[in-house]
């Protein structure tokens, strides 16, 4: 009997640590400091932001006073200032019950050292873009035009894959407005100002997630809006690897079995 308990519990310690590092949710805290960004500036030798075997890519070009693409890190809370020295900046003034959040830039993407599933995320505007969208600035309109009838938008696409940088297979999309302004009722249109949440569930497995941007606001050089988002409370849940699945099926027979050998009448 004792054998039995031995090896019900070895084999449930072996299940347990098998799990992958990758579940539970991203929050971002302690990565910046209060008031405080990073947009890969003080990296060296990296390409992104690792968070709990979580990457966030990021790539920094020191020219032109400082460019970058992918991922910053921020604790910016600054819901009023226009314009592009306030990239860094969530509308809703901070970030979702927390101090800090993630920025994305762009098309970009979220890679996982394995197989995950997604179960949500906390989606903004940044207030470049939305100030950008509900006032207009030198390189973008404001939506709505002149007579508030523009049927303007600003579309979040997040894709999921089975390889890392979006690459293998799609597992599935969806799609998240910004902001719209396409109702007949112009008392409807809406640029977002609060943290929303996202189910991302129906994307399965995935080991990447890509986003792209749409807008109805596009040039000769593309979108015109401002293509940035906000990101915070990433929750994520483990896949258990093929093995664990093996321990799994073990650890339920030998629980049966212990139960059979409890319940076996005792010989005198």
């Amino acid at each position: 009997m004792s054998s039995v308990r031995f090896n019900l519990l070895a084999i449930t310690l072996l299940i347990n640590s098998s799990q992958i590092l990758t579940a539970g949710i991203i929050t971002f805290e302690g990565t910046v400091a209060p008031n405080s960004f990073n947009n890969g500036g003080p990296i060296t030798n990296s390409n992104g932001f690792a968070i709990d075997n979580v990457l966030f890519p990021n790539t920094y070009d020191s020219r032109f006073g400082g460019f970058w693409s992918g991922w910053s890190l921020s604790s910016i809370a600054n819901s009023t200032t226009a314009g592009f020295a306030n990239q860094y900046a969530a509308f809703p003034g901070g970030g979702s019950n927390s101090l800090t959040y993630g920025i994305g830039f762009d098309n970009t993407s979220i890679s996982f050292t394995e197989l995950v599933r997604l179960q949500s995320a906390d989606v903004a505007n940044t207030t470049y873009a939305a100030l950008s969208m509900q006032n207009g600035d030198a390189f973008a309109k404001k939506f709505g035009g002149a007579s508030g009838n523009d049927p303007d938008f600003l579309r979040l696409s997040i894709t999921g894959f089975t390889g890392v940088n979006r690459t293998g297979t799609a597992t599935g999309s969806l799609d998240f407005d910004l902001a719209d302004y396409r109702f007949a009722d112009n008392s409807l249109d809406y640029i977002r100002s609060n943290w929303t949440t996202v189910d991302l569930s129906l994307l399965g497995q995935v080991r990447s997630i890509g986003f792209q941007f749409t807008s109805s606001d596009v040039g000769n050089f593309g979108i015109n809006t401002p293509t940035y988002f906000a990101l915070d409370n990433l929750s994520i849940t483990a896949v258990p690897e093929p093995s664990s699945m093996v321990l799994l099926g073990i650890s339920l027979a030998l629980f049966s079995l212990r139960r059979s050998l409890r319940n076996r009448p005792q010989s005198h």
